[in-house]
């Protein structure tokens, strides 16, 4: 789980992740995983429902957000609702966990939120959002 970044209390990123990481994250507490990476981007990948079974099994809710490139505003939206609307943390993950964070920041940014305090949060897990909510 050392891949995990906190973002906030509520809320954390990460890189692609296996069966046996959903379970972990459910059983360090995590509530819903928010799976932003599209089935079959890399061969290897495993299948977001490998992922959902281990992550309802060890107790964690489970939703499906593909982004495939920046997030929409679409896709921002249903991300700041989903973690908003958990009764506990959150783990999001694609590819590197760039999406995620973006997805995140756009949706919060919606919802009213200072661009460049989302920057500083971002900046904080090791993400560079400036060209993208300050641009």
């Amino acid at each position: 789980m050392s891949q995990f970044r906190k973002v906030t209390d509520a809320f954390e990123v990460s890189p692609q992740i296996t069966p046996d990481e959903a379970r972990e994250a459910a059983e360090s507490g995590v509530v819903l995983i928010i799976n932003n990476r599209p089935d079959g981007e890399v061969p290897d990948q495993p299948t977001s429902a490998d992922i959902e079974a281990a992550a309802r099994a060890a107790g964690a809710d489970f939703i499906r957000i593909p982004i495939v490139g920046r997030p929409t505003p679409e896709q921002a939206k249903a991300q700041a609702e989903a973690v908003a609307g958990a009764a506990g943390p959150v783990l999001a993950f694609c590819r590197s966990g760039t999406r995620s964070i973006t997805a995140w920041a756009l949706g919060e940014a919606g919802r009213g939120r200072d661009r460049a305090e989302l920057v500083r949060i971002a900046a904080g897990a090791g993400y560079d959002l400036g060209p993208v909510l300050l641009g």
